[in-house]
């Protein structure tokens, strides 16, 4: 069981941590330099339906495998860099959840209304936020093999 809760927590960082990095990396410059805002803000905010709920998805695995393996151990026996993770971990599934009912809403909006000076600011702030959270996942990585 153990080895079931570590396959699914990394397969579920894994999902959420390479989409991102696809997003930022590739996608989105990829976009910005071939297509006009009018084709651009549509397709990023398509991408970003289908991809999204598998982050709800991976943010519901990354919560109970974490939790079965930090309650299996203990909590006070559990080494000091998975109760970062932990940490980590909720501020991350706290800054997606703003970005997904605020900036993402206001993504939609402007797409459906053409409002395309609105659509790139909010897929601006969108990234933003996205590399905090791709950030915080290299932290939240990072603490759970420095800090065992």
């Amino acid at each position: 069981m153990p080895s079931l809760m570590k396959f699914l927590h990394l397969a579920a960082a894994i999902v959420w941590l390479g989409g991102i990095s696809f997003m930022l990396l590739a996608l989105r410059p990829a976009a910005a330099e071939l297509l006009a805002p009018t084709q651009r803000l549509p397709l990023i905010a398509g991408v970003l339906k289908r991809f999204f709920p598998l982050v709800w998805l991976t943010i519901g695995l990354l919560l109970l495998t974490g939790l079965a393996m930090l309650l299996a151990v203990g909590m006070k026996n559990a080494p000091p860099g998975w109760h970062l993770m932990f940490g980590i971990g909720l501020l991350m599934f706290a800054v997606f959840g703003h970005l997904y009912f605020v900036p993402y809403r206001r993504l939609k909006r402007a797409v459906a209304a053409a409002d395309w000076p609105e659509g790139g600011r909010r897929v601006a702030q969108i990234a933003m936020l996205a590399w905090v959270n791709l950030l915080l996942g290299g932290l939240a990585i990072a603490a759970v093999i420095f800090f065992v």
